[in-house]
């Protein structure tokens, strides 16, 4: 179990960069695993970092650092909405308001979350809150909660919308497809997830950043759920390498239309 957890070898890292923590501790792992990030779109960051910065999750560990050290390298102090695992990195925690996504958000959670958004911190938050599975033949997050959408209306808060490229092992959606077909309840596959890190060192990863989304916009023609989607959506529409992405603002009309027909099921 330790070998297919890289238990030692975290242990050895935690160790290695014990004096650093928060935001210097960010830069540091992605040196370690000798990441490449490549990202488009970094001129679409605001000036003014006080928003909540979104995306898909499909590695697990590794796109939660990249999109933390991405917005600390800009903003410097930030928050990273983050769940139970995310926290286990005694070095993360200084950064991190862990949440629970696996079942309800307790009132003191909900305090937590509260006092954050009210707070000058850029946040940055998967509002998937698991790594991305196979969904509808694709792998890809499922439907997003409508926390952020609600949190950003309420502390008037826009949103940057994020994607990052690329996915796991066939490995770990195997696992995942076999616990469900056996009706198997817990989530064995994140045991995986320290080896899919790894399993990323001295690759590339590719990111592209959107323009940022008003908080005025997520108004009551759709409800916060439904916004959520819609930004979701907005997300997986973008490509890289191209200057015709559509903005939030006239993405093509079936996002919307779609949205309401998953409304009605």
């Amino acid at each position: 179990m330790e070998k297919i957890i890289w238990q030692d070898e975290i242990n050895q890292i935690i160790t290695k960069y014990s004096n650093y923590e928060g935001v210097d501790f960010l830069p540091k792992i992605v040196e370690e695993l000798n990441l490449k990030v490549v990202i488009e779109g970094k001129d679409n960051l605001p000036e003014n970092g006080r928003c909540v910065f979104v995306a898909n999750h499909p590695f697990g560990f590794v796109d939660s650092l990249i999109l933390t050290n991405t917005v600390a390298e800009k903003y410097g102090a930030l928050r990273a909405i983050g769940n139970k695992l995310f926290m286990l990195v005694p070095n993360l925690q200084p950064i991190t308001v862990s949440v629970n996504v696996f079942g309800k958000i307790n009132k003191k959670n909900m305090l937590e979350l509260d006092k954050l958004y009210a707070s000058d911190f850029p946040i940055t938050n998967f509002p998937h809150g698991v790594v991305s599975r196979i969904y509808k033949g694709k792998i890809q997050d499922n439907d997003w909660q409508k926390s952020f959408i609600t949190k950003a209306i309420s502390h008037k808060r826009d949103i940057v919308p994020i994607r990052f490229y690329g996915r796991n092992s066939r490995l770990f959606y195997f696992i995942n497809i076999f616990r469900q077909l056996f009706g198997i309840k817990t989530n064995i596959e994140l045991a995986l997830l320290p080896h899919e890190m790894f399993k990323k060192r001295n690759k590339t990863i590719k990111v592209k950043i959107g323009k940022p989304i008003p908080w005025q916009k997520f108004d009551k023609t759709l409800s916060h759920w439904d916004w959520a989607q819609k930004v979701r959506m907005h997300i997986y529409n973008f490509e890289l390498n191209s200057t015709n992405n559509p903005t939030f603002y006239d993405s093509d009309k079936h996002i919307t239309n779609s949205i309401m027909q998953q409304s009605c099921k």
